[in-house]
C-alpha cells in the first residue's frame, strides 16, 4: 500500500499532493485533513527519517501512530516525502533511471524541498506558521534550512526534534561510518539504487541497530515477527507495521532512494566544527558549508534514546548548547532509534508531551 492507502486504510480521509522544488524536483505530500474530532484550524507537519518515508507515521495502529493520534486531537496533518522516496521520484528534466537524478544530498532536501513543502502547505491551509515534527534526518534537514532561511523559519510555530541526527562521532551503527564506501573524491561507489534497493531490508536493518549484515541473510523471506528476539524490536516494546514483511518487492521495507544522497554523505560527514554543523554536501565543494544554528529562531524541544544506535546521545548532547531557542530536552533511557516512531508506549512517553507543547504554545 502506498502512503494515502495506509492511511484509508485506518478509516481516515487522506488526500495527496506533489510540490515542485526550485530546482525541479516533485516532492510528494500526504494529507489527513482531520480525525475523528472536528478541526481546530491547526497545522502540524511530520518529516520522515533518514531510508524512509512518509508512511513512517501512519504504519502503527491508529492509537499508536503520531499523525492519527495528532489528527484524532483535531490537527491538520501534512506528512513529507523527501526526494527519492518511492513517492518523490518525478522531475521536470530528469528521470528516475539517470545518475544525474541521484546527484543531491540531505542539504539539497533542506534548501529545495523543505521550503517547497512547507510553503505549499501554508498556501493551501491558509496558515501563516505550522508545527515541525522532525526524526532523525527530518531534525537535520529542518536545523539546516531554519538556520539558513529565516523566512522560512519565521513560518515555524514549533519544532519537535525526534532522535536528531546530528554528527556521527558516536555513533554505534557501523554502516553510518562505512567510509570504505567512498572513493577520494566522497563518491558512493557504483552509486546506483537498484543496486542497492535489492538488499533493502537488510541493509536498513543493519543501519539502525548496528547488527552485522552477514547474519541477515540466512533469514530472507521469513516475516519480521519472528525477530521479536533481536535487538531492533527491543524486547517486544516496538510493534511490527501491518502487513509488512521481509521481502523489498511485495511491500515490505525498501531502502529508500535517498540513500544515494544520504549513506556516503553520513560516513563523510564532518560533523559539528566551530562554525557550526558541517556537512559533504553533493557539491563537493572543497571546503562543507557550516550551518549556523545558533541562529535558529525557532522554538525547539529535543528527545534523544539510550539505546540509540544511530542519533547517539552523546551527540545529540553536542548539538543542545547551539540551540538559541531550546524549549526543553528529554532523555529517554531505554529507547533505541525505532522506540520513536513504532515504540508501543511512544504514545504515553512521547506524543502526549508534544500535544501537551501545542496546546500550551498555542
Amino acid at each position: 500500500m502506498n502512503v494515502s492507502q495506509m492511511i484509508c486504510h485506518r478509516g481516515y480521509p487522506s488526500e495527496e499532493y506533489k510540490a515542485l522544488t526550485h530546482d525541479g524536483y516533485y516532492v510528494s505530500l500526504n494529507r489527513i485533513p482531520h480525525g475523528r474530532e472536528n478541526p481546530r484550524n491547526r497545522v502540524v507537519f511530520l518529516q520522515h527519517g533518514f531510508l524512509g518515508e512518509g508512511s513512517q507515521w501512519v504504519e502503527n495502529l491508529a492509537n499508536n501512530s503520531l499523525a492519527f493520534i495528532l489528527a484524532d486531537s483535531g490537527y491538520d496533518v501534512w506528512l513529507g516525502n523527501s526526494r527519492g522516496t518511492s513517492w518523490s521520484r518525478k522531475h521536470q528534466n530528469l528521470s528516475a533511471d539517470q545518475v544525474e537524478f541521484w546527484d543531491f544530498s540531505f542539504h539539497e532536501m533542506a534548501m529545495y524541498d523543505l521550503p517547497a513543502m512547507i510553503n505549499f502547505v501554508l498556501q493551501k491551509t491558509g496558515q501563516k506558521q505550522i508545527y515541525y515534527v522532525g526524526y532523525s534526518q527530518g531534525c537535520t534537514i529542518a536545523f539546516i534550512a531554519f538556520s539558513s532561511m529565516p523566512e522560512l523559519a519565521q513560518k515555524i510555530k514549533m519544532f519537535f526534534a525526534l532522535a536528531p541526527a546530528v554528527t556521527m562521532k558516536h555513533t554505534r551503527s557501523p554502516i553510518m561510518k562505512m567510509t570504505f564506501l567512498l572513493d577520494s573524491s566522497l563518491h558512493l561507489l557504483n552509486a546506483r539504487t537498484d543496486c542497492l534497493e535489492k538488499s533493502s531490508f537488510w541493509i536498513h536493518t543493519a543501519v539502525l541497530t548496528g547488527c552485522p549484515l552477514q547474519i541477515y541473510p540466512p533469514l530472507l523471506g521469513a516475516e519480521i515477527g519472528r525477530f521479536q528476539s533481536l535487538r531492533l524490536w527491543q524486547q517486544k516494546r516496538s510493534r511490527v507495521p501491518p502487513g509488512r514483511s521481509c521481502s523489498s518487492n511485495a511491500g515490505g521495507w525498501r531502502l529508500e532512494g535517498t540513500v544515494l544522497g544520504g549513506v556516503w554523505v553520513w560516513a563523510g560527514s564532518r560533523g559539528l566544527n566551530k562554525s557550526g554543523f558541517s556537512v559533504v554536501p553533493v557539491s563537493l565543494q572543497d571546503t562543507p558549508p557550516s550551518y549556523r544554528l545558533e541562529e535558529m529562531p525557532v522554538p525547539t524541544a529535543v528527545w534523544s534514546g539510550g539505546e540509540d544506535w544511530v542519533a547517539d546521545w552523546r551527540d545529540v548532547r553536542l548539538l543542545l548548547p547551539r540551540i538559541a531557542h531550546l524549549v526543553t530536552y528529554v532523555h529517554i533511557s531505554d529507547w533505541n532509534h525505532w522506540d520513536f516512531i513504532w515504540g508501543l508506549d511512544a504514545p504515553r512517553r512521547l506524543y502526549s508531551s508534544i500535544l501537551v507543547m501545542m496546546e500550551g504554545s498555542w
